[in-house]
């Protein structure tokens, strides 16, 4: 009868084994189905839209490098980062200044420093919480400028640096538009990065992320080592940081520390706020504001009537204006984003047509 109890006992693992193996590889294919369907419609429309546009199609793949790891740093593990910033300019830098290699291997290279950096980051912050972590992070965003002046001679000072990028390959035709390139070398980035994460957060080690974030002792008391997980959330985060670093740098194919200061720290951590920190479409919405943010102000200062010195002034401050406006709405009216909004909406229009006897 013990043999009998036994055996009932083990049986039903190898199902469950199975069903959650099934379940992970349902997952990855509606992933990798979905970034193809994405991917094909994305590429489609580069060739429907002018230069300008593409262009900035490309910035918003840029910053969709970064803000995903931002939003598993912060939305899954509840560290604050304010140095993002300093872990792009690790990526744009490393790229500036391998100009002789190809594109790929650079930028690979510069995945590696930022990913590298962002470790030694990790580990000096792995006992860091709230506002302590914010400080320290802060810091290192405020050293990039003071790095660049004293090794001037290889970072090039404020002036920066400036290389040269290798046009599009032949086969794509000899008038090909660079803009175009631009938007498909970085939305393919994008799609890598989305892909990886949306997979990782439904693992078991989004799951460990999430129990870190809500209780740290509970999850202590569990067997989860709470330093080692930080650390690697950060490694994670940081390799997208020098990712998107590397691809700015082949946008504007130069490098200064301006670029890369407090402000776009700061501007990466209010994108994922105002687009959702629940979920990595969070971060779609934070790429799409901060590309619409400078047309946007730019128009609201044509329109004014004002001496060209005061419109001067209004075209630095206003986009941070208008950001904090939005940010202060959606806030007040969606606590969890854009993308609990835009949800949200999408479940009523739903209800509404189920319930609508023409509609059915």
């Amino acid at each position: 009868m013990a043999n009998s109890t036994d055996t009932a006992t083990v049986a039903p693992a190898p199902p469950r084994a199975r069903a959650t193996t099934g379940r992970r590889g349902n997952t990855l294919l509606r992933h990798v189905l979905i970034a193809t369907v994405v991917g094909v419609v994305v590429v489609i429309a580069t060739y429907q839209i002018e230069p300008f546009r593409n262009y900035q199609l490309a910035t918003i793949g840029a910053y969709l490098c970064v803000l995903p790891g931002l939003i598993l740093l912060t939305g899954f593990t509840g560290q604050i980062s304010l140095g993002h910033g300093a872990l792009m300019a690790a990526g744009a830098y490393t790229v500036a200044l391998t100009p002789d290699l190809p594109f790929l291997f650079s930028l690979l290279a510069g995945v590696l420093v930022a990913t590298v950096l962002g470790a030694v980051i990790g580990v000096a912050a792995a006992r860091l919480h709230g506002p302590y972590l914010a400080g320290a992070t802060l810091a290192v965003a405020v050293s990039v400028p003071a790095v660049t002046t004293t090794f001037d001679g290889l970072f090039g000072g404020d002036a920066g640096l400036t290389f040269a990028v290798s046009p599009a390959p032949a086969s794509l035709g000899a008038y090909f538009p660079f803009e175009r390139w631009q938007a498909w070398i970085t939305l393919l980035g994008a799609a890598v990065v989305m892909l990886l994460l949306a997979n990782l957060v439904r693992s078991r080690f989004g799951r460990t992320l999430r129990a870190v974030r809500d209780d740290e002792v509970a999850a202590s008391l569990a067997g989860i080592h709470v330093g080692r997980v930080r650390v690697l959330a950060f490694v994670l985060s940081a390799a997208g940081a020098g990712l998107g670093g590397g691809m700015f740098a082949l946008l504007a194919q130069s490098v200064s520390p301006g670029a890369y200061g407090l402000t776009l720290s700061l501007n990466l951590m209010l994108a994922i706020v105002l687009g959702g920190l629940g979920g990595l479409r969070g971060a779609v919405w934070g790429a799409i504001v901060l590309v619409a943010l400078q047309p946007l102000a730019d128009w609201a200062t044509s329109g004014l009537d004002a001496d060209p010195a005061l419109q001067q002034r209004l075209e630095g401050t206003l986009p941070l204006a208008i950001f904090g406006a939005a940010l202060i709405v959606v806030m007040t009216t969606a606590p969890g984003g854009l993308d609990a909004l835009v949800t949200r909406a999408l479940r009523r229009l739903r209800g509404a047509r189920r319930s609508d006897p023409a509609a059915r």
